[in-house]
């Protein structure tokens, strides 16, 4: 056996119709969201398996120093993989952190057969093509409350909850989202990860180009200043606030380590999904976990009896044309595929 990148058409290989079948579906979960659209994966297929595995080059260290959103990002791509093998027909068995030994081997899945058509999996699949991050304000109208209620349902169906604000909740999203831009604005680290990744320093298919950052403007929860320069207008500058109609949710778990950040990133993934496939836009709040007393200050909110992972905002699209979906690493840096090397039968008879 050999390994080879997908795809290499210079280098002739077989590879097993079951091993396509995985193949296609990890290249699709490439369109998953990560922190600040960094990918950091790698799935690696064999037979009938495909090991997802994090890409620590790709860890984000001012913010993220113990890998909570990577982790949280690989189990968004892991959940958009399985919607994807669903679509397909495919049944997978997922083992999530199958080795004490082995920490960056996040799952496994292994393919055992078919399963019957599902409009819902069929749906989700045309979600995954379309969904990009809006930051732009949203609509003046609220998302619907039983819609709302569809999309909690969709993260407990992928293994976690998702706790939606109160208004009455909401000054402390607020302070919470404020207090982590002031403390990270004033971290040279974090001001140079942040160049870094987005911006025209990028490198190709990652990151955040600043066409997909929506103005500022006074907001009731503030949103990542991805430019760098200020802290963007207050809700009390006496300037006509945006963005009033947005619900936020938190993806919670009830424990704080690796194979719960595992399990929120698939949840976060299936909310948004969700919400995609209900015509509602949305954009992941890392920010409101990133600093250490912002997560708490989110935990007192839920009573202390739950883990804050991540944050998701969630409304109807304002008017206007819609942002550019986020830019995608080539398939060929992501994903290996081992396939049998394919000798002329001429040369391997001595012709």
């Amino acid at each position: 056996m050999v390994t080879v990148r997908h795809i290499d058409p210079d280098v002739p290989i077989h590879v097993e119709p079951i091993s396509r079948i995985l193949a296609r579906a990890a290249v699709t979960a490439l369109r998953a969201p990560s922190i600040w659209n960094t990918q950091p994966w790698h799935w690696r297929i064999e037979h009938d398996t495909a090991k997802l595995r994090a890409d620590r080059r790709r860890q984000l260290d001012p913010i993220d120093p113990d890998g909570r959103l990577l982790t949280v990002s690989c189990g968004a791509a892991l959940h958009h993989a399985r919607v994807a093998l669903a679509a397909e027909g495919a049944d997978v068995v997922v083992e999530r952190l199958p080795r004490d030994d082995d920490p960056d081997l996040l799952a496994t899945l292994r393919y055992t057969g078919v399963v019957p058509w599902s409009s819902t999996a069929q749906r989700l699949r045309r979600a995954i093509q379309v969904r990009r991050t809006d930051r732009r304000p949203f609509d003046v109208k609220p998302v619907p409350e039983h819609v709302a209620d569809r999309l909690r349902a969709a993260a407990r169906h992928a293994g976690a909850d998702m706790h939606l604000v109160r208004p009455k909740d909401l000054t402390a999203v607020a302070v919470a989202a404020g207090h982590a831009a002031a403390a990270e604005r004033a971290d040279p680290a974090y001001r140079a990860e942040l160049a870094r990744w987005t911006g025209a320093s990028l490198a190709a298919g990652v990151g955040v180009p600043l066409d997909t950052v929506a103005a500022l403007g006074a907001r009731p929860v503030p949103i990542r200043d991805f430019t760098g320069v200020d802290e963007g207008p207050s809700i009390y500058s006496g300037e006509d606030p945006v963005d009033r109609a947005a619900s936020y949710g938190v993806i919670v778990t009830d424990v704080d380590e690796p194979a719960a950040w595992l399990v929120a990133g698939e949840a976060l993934s299936a909310v948004l999904l969700a919400a995609t496939a209900e015509r509602l836009a949305t954009s992941a709040m890392s920010d409101l976990v990133e600093v250490r007393s912002a997560r708490d200050l989110l935990r007192r909110m839920l009573g202390n009896v739950a883990h804050p992972v991540i944050g998701v905002r969630i409304g109807i699209p304002g008017p206007g044309a819609l942002p550019p979906h986020s830019p995608r690493r080539p398939a060929a840096e992501a994903v290996e595929v081992l396939g049998e090397l394919m000798v002329d039968r001429h040369q391997a008879d001595g012709g």
